[in-house]
């Protein structure tokens, strides 16, 4: 084997919404491009969003913990309550990828926010965007603990700018960083390939997330939607709800494919997403402004909500004062998309030299 042509990669993403399996569909593809053979490791709706993707590719099933949100704007009880779930949850998931590791036959593993997938027997990658997560209690503790899980593995590929603020702000900069830390830039799958934007919706929403957040936001789009004139589309973000119906105005599709999602988006008067992360640096790849919704008592995307505030880049409004009709009144304006993977194809570079 030279680098990573025909080595076996184990491609792991967390199973909190869509966002992480999303932003691993181009690092399976420079992947790929390497003659690389990806493996893909994920449950419920993360591992239909890649099979629906990489249709071809191996995969198998690896289950994470399920966090359920509370219905109001706290979520400190509800988080509170999960901690220590999520914390065996570390063991557990180690546990499940001991299981399965031998059978694959791996060369190496790049695990999207799973602690648990590494192997000190195997190249190990971490991708991540939180080096210092926000948390609603005992942060410096969790954020130490957070640098010390991240120090397991040979490398740490955070997907933002070297520079500070970048798109994640002091969630990915800081101090005393640990060696095995590489900034690869943001990293989206609407990046890549050509796409004819469609018109056909004035207003496209694309949701995910939790329950029972996701369901509640969902309402009140529709509610809302259904009041403004024109043709609307709303992804629901569940893959493993495929079909499409119609509400009055308002088209609603359980999940669309990369490239048929970057058309909709082109095409939209106005953009309605959560602050996510990846979807963050799917607009910056589209070079497209939105009007964002944190989720309700979500530390990062009420973080990111208020940078973007301050930087511009984005509008956001919080989910119990959500009006649309305001937001397609606002001028938006459009900053240049991100373009180029040089940072991550370097990091693959390392990575094979490691392989060698």
């Amino acid at each position: 084997m030279s680098g990573l042509r025909d080595a076996r990669v184990l491609v792991a993403p967390l199973d909190w919404g869509l966002g992480h399996a999303a932003r691993c569909v181009p690092v399976v593809r420079a992947l790929l491009a390497r003659g690389a053979h990806p493996v893909l490791a994920a449950d419920a709706g993360p591992l239909a969003l890649l099979r629906a993707e990489f249709p071809e590719l191996e995969h198998v099933r690896l289950p994470g913990i399920t966090v359920r949100y509370a219905a109001g704007r706290s979520q400190f009880w509800s988080m509170a309550r999960q901690l220590p779930a999520m914390v065996r949850s570390v063991a557990a998931e180690r546990a499940a990828f001991d299981r399965i590791a031998a059978g694959l036959r791996l060369d190496a593993v790049i695990s999207d926010q799973r602690f648990g997938v590494r192997s000190a027997q195997l190249p190990s990658v971490l991708i991540t965007h939180q080096l210092f997560p926000f948390t609603p209690f005992a942060q410096n503790a969790l954020r130490h603990l957070n640098l010390r899980h991240v120090a397991r593995f040979d490398r740490c590929w955070v997907m933002d700018e070297p520079v500070a603020p970048g798109l994640a702000g002091d969630l990915s900069h800081g101090t005393h960083l640990p060696p095995n830390v590489r900034y690869i830039g943001p990293v989206s799958r609407m990046a890549e390939g050509a796409a004819t934007p469609r018109s056909a919706h004035r207003v496209v929403a694309v949701i995910s997330g939790p329950e029972p957040q996701r369901t509640l936001l969902e309402g009140i789009l529709l509610e809302q939607l259904a009041t403004l004139p024109g043709e609307h589309l709303l992804v629901q973000g569940l893959p493993q709800r495929p079909g499409t119906r119609r509400i009055g105005r308002v088209e609603v599709v359980g999940h669309l494919t990369g490239d048929a999602l970057r058309e909709a988006l082109l095409g939209a008067s106005l953009i309605v997403s959560r602050s996510g992360y990846t979807t963050l640096m799917d607009l910056a790849a589209l070079g497209r402004s939105a009007l964002i919704i944190p989720t309700p008592g979500q530390h990062e995307q009420q973080y990111l909500g208020r940078l973007h505030a301050r930087t511009g880049r984005f509008l956001v409004q919080q989910q119990h004062a959500v009006d649309l009709a305001a937001a397609l009144g606002r001028p938006h304006a459009s900053p240049k998309a991100s373009t180029g993977y040089a940072l991550l194809g370097a990091a693959l570079d390392e990575l094979a030299g490691i392989l060698r």
